[in-house]
């Protein structure tokens, strides 16, 4: 194609194009809903935002930052819920999961995560045995990420009517003085980086699930995040977004930093630390590993100037220890996360529809 005017024919300019989505009308909930995607954005844009109304806040991140007393004193607050299938996969359990996802929730707002509650939904016939070691996890957790569990709740449903364990977890903690974290602070030349290797969790839960193996043990990721963003905190650098790649992926949370702060992201797709046993996995079933959940692992966004100070705070820690570069922002196609290949070329990096793998929160 060139530029060429063909009998009055304007020339198509292809800048900006992505591949048009499938429509998504439907009259009722579908699994894509809560799958952290476009799917996921629409039910809260076009149902709860609007049921809300002016209750609701006009901060949608993972956590809510609250100014409490006259002192300023801010506070984090969080919930999630989990519903993982299998209960117990390779690294982890739904319990530890939904510990250590309400703490890194509240991280990412650079919060020292505090008290935790935890609400349990049973179905009727659980082993007990089964419930016992959720909560054994649970329990240690807590204890290896500093936190205290200081309220809860226990419901039982029908057999026909649950899966086993679901867990509720909301957290609370406090925002040091002079942090300011936020999905909206993204500039132009700013650093992208990500503490480490993505799409593990989402691959160990469905080998786990589909008893599928692919030449080496994939574990889950979990693990409690804090520590690492108080070190990062340390090196005084302006920190402007944190964000852990749950749901959705890295895909997900870049999207979401893109659009919130209204910059373009430019991957190197030569630099982002998928493992070999990832990689084997994505091929083989078709599936974007920035698009597989991540439960131990940070996205950062810094002044690139301060970008190796971060990375060697990651570095050193034994959470962080491939930390890497894998982009930049950039004041282009506003909203829109692109990768560069190998070969040169670019692809858009959309927003994941639904999820590409059910059940792996």
């Amino acid at each position: 194609m060139t530029d060429t005017v063909h009998d009055g024919v304007e020339p198509l300019d292809f800048e900006g194009w992505v591949c048009p989505v499938p429509l998504r009308d439907t009259g009722s909930v579908m699994m894509g809903h809560g799958g952290g995607g476009a799917m996921s954005a629409e039910l809260v844009e076009h149902l709860f935002l609007p049921a809300y109304g002016t209750a609701a806040s006009s901060e949608l991140g993972d956590s809510a930052v609250l100014g409490i007393g006259a002192a300023g004193t801010r506070l984090a607050f969080s919930t999630d819920s989990y519903v993982v299938k299998p209960m117990f996969f390779p690294g982890g359990s739904i319990g530890d999961l939904a510990v250590n996802g309400t703490v890194n929730d509240l991280a990412m707002s650079g919060a020292v995560p505090l008290y935790l509650s935890t609400a349990f939904i049973l179905q009727e016939g659980t082993a007990l045995a089964d419930l016992g070691r959720v909560a054994e996890a649970v329990g240690a957790a807590a204890r290896a990420a500093g936190v205290r569990l200081v309220t809860g709740d226990t419901k039982v449903v029908d057999s026909a009517s649950g899966d086993g364990v679901y867990l509720n977890t909301s957290g609370i903690g406090l925002v040091p003085d002079g942090v300011d974290i936020g999905p909206r602070r993204a500039r132009p030349g700013d650093a992208v980086l990500v503490s480490g290797d993505i799409g593990v969790h989402g691959v160990a839960v469905m080998s786990c699930r589909e008893g599928l193996e692919f030449g080496t043990a994939v574990e889950s990721d979990t693990a409690p995040l804090h520590g690492v963003v108080a070190d990062m905190i340390a090196t005084g650098a302006d920190l402007r977004v944190l964000r852990d790649p749950t749901r959705g992926g890295v895909s997900a949370s870049l999207n979401e930093i893109a659009r919130a702060s209204s910059v373009g992201i430019d991957l190197v797709e030569r630099a982002l630390p998928v493992p070999v046993a990832v990689r084997d996995a994505c091929s083989l079933l078709g599936l974007d590993p920035l698009q597989v959940a991540n439960e131990g692992k940070l996205i950062a966004i810094v002044p690139s100037g301060s970008a190796d100070q971060v990375l060697a705070a990651l570095r050193a820690h034994p959470l962080g220890r491939s930390a890497c570069r894998i982009g930049t922002c950039v004041p282009e196609h506003p909203g829109m996360v692109v990768a560069r290949t190998g070969l040169g070329g670019s692809r858009v990096v959309g927003l994941p529809i639904g999820e590409q793998l059910p059940r792996i929160c």
